[in-house]
């Protein structure tokens, strides 16, 4: 039987995510997931269905504008899935700026001011630039949709996104914005759905992943989040190493003589666990290796993201739970009960792990914008 299906498109630096769901009524139904390595060659696309998986060898190279794979990754998938049906395609954008507070469909004048942030998100913004584009060349007839990972704390007071820098700045967009909002709407539901008690309350979210932040909840609504202006800021990642004093910028610029590209490339790529260790930016290696640098690095993620935790709680007026979520989040403990052991201060505080899907979360927002009347047809 044909089925109405939605792609969703969710980039990271050298990945991109797909999911693919059956609308029903208005409502996303996943059946199918894929990621597309772009750090690999030949490119590789893997697809999963359940349990069955299948890895799949690209003939098309990551060009500049990915118009090849993406018409290569549709016959895939088309073999894979059955997807004659596609419908349309929804992306993750992971900066929206003051200009969007929710999702839309995307159009020539969104398309333009999705562009225009890219500079405050160098990493992920141009990726997804590179998939709209790619889609719209292979499928010109296709809905497309972007759903925003700055939207969700859009719902923070002006006094906890402001920096301590003239006021001017403030009004031309020098701010805190926040990131990873599509995972914690995910999370903000489950837990309203699985332990409604705690959603009422005062909960710190950690989104540990390649990126890594945390995010405050109250009541299921963003009150804070340590991500700020740009990815760059808060806690240590795979390879950005969160919150730097500013001066030891001056000084690399100033008295080292680095470039400002070149301290783009070391900020974005070769910080974080990398750079600390020397060794890997994955935390499963360095939780496998003896070397004491990559042990430094996990336990100066575990005291940074400690730390942090009990600063978003101020934000709260308290905490009621604590949530990790995403790969490290999700897949290791050893640096979970690090992160507790650091925060055993508090006393006795519920500690929950959930699994976030960002996918599902573009899928829905893609289904608000495209059938608002819920009656499974496009507007």
């Amino acid at each position: 039987m044909a089925r109405n299906v939605l792609l969703t498109l969710n980039p990271g630096s050298s990945t991109v995510k797909l999911g693919l769901f059956a609308v029903e009524n208005g409502t996303a139904h996943a059946f199918g997931r894929g990621a597309i390595d772009l750090r690999r060659s030949p490119l590789s696309l893997h697809l999963e269905e359940g349990e069955r998986t299948t890895e799949a060898t690209l003939t098309s190279a990551a060009t500049d504008d990915l118009h090849e794979v993406i018409d290569e990754t549709l016959e895939w998938l088309n073999r894979h899935f059955d997807i004659g049906t596609l419908q349309a395609a929804a992306h993750r954008v992971v900066h929206g700026g003051d200009r969007f507070d929710g999702p839309v469909r995307i159009d020539d004048d969104t398309l333009a001011a999705i562009e225009a942030l890219a500079p405050m998100a160098p990493l992920h913004q141009p990726q997804s630039l590179r998939l709209i584009r790619a889609l719209r060349r292979v499928r010109p007839d296709l809905p497309q949709t972007a759903s925003f990972d700055t939207a969700f704390h859009r719902t923070q007071s002006d006094l906890v996104r402001r920096f301590a820098l003239p006021r001017a700045l403030f009004d031309e967009g020098i701010k805190r914005y926040g990131f990873h909002g599509l995972s914690y709407k995910f999370i903000a539901a489950e837990l309203r759905r699985r332990h409604p008690a705690l959603a009422a309350g005062r909960v710190v979210v950690a989104h540990l992943g390649s990126g890594a932040s945390l995010c405050g909840l109250h009541d299921g609504v963003s009150r804070d989040t340590t991500m700020s202006f740009s990815t760059l800021d808060g806690i240590p990642m795979a390879t950005r190493g969160g919150a730097l004093d500013p001066g030891v910028l001056l000084h690399l610029q100033k008295v080292r003589g680095l470039s400002l590209d070149a301290l783009e490339d070391m900020l974005y790529h070769h910080s974080g666990l990398l750079g600390i260790s020397g060794i890997s930016a994955d935390a499963r290696e360095l939780a496998a290796s003896e070397a004491p640098e990559a042990r430094e690095a996990l336990a100066l993620l575990a005291l940074r993201v400690a730390r942090e935790v009990a600063a978003v709680a101020t934000t709260l007026g308290g905490l009621d739970a604590l949530v990790f979520t995403a790969g490290i989040g999700e897949h290791q403990p050893a640096v979970r009960a690090a992160i507790c052991r650091h925060l055993e201060w508090l006393g006795k505080v519920p500690v929950l792990v959930l699994h976030t899907d960002e996918e599902q979360v573009i899928a829905d927002e893609a289904c608000h914008v495209l059938y608002p009347s819920t009656s499974g047809n496009p507007s």
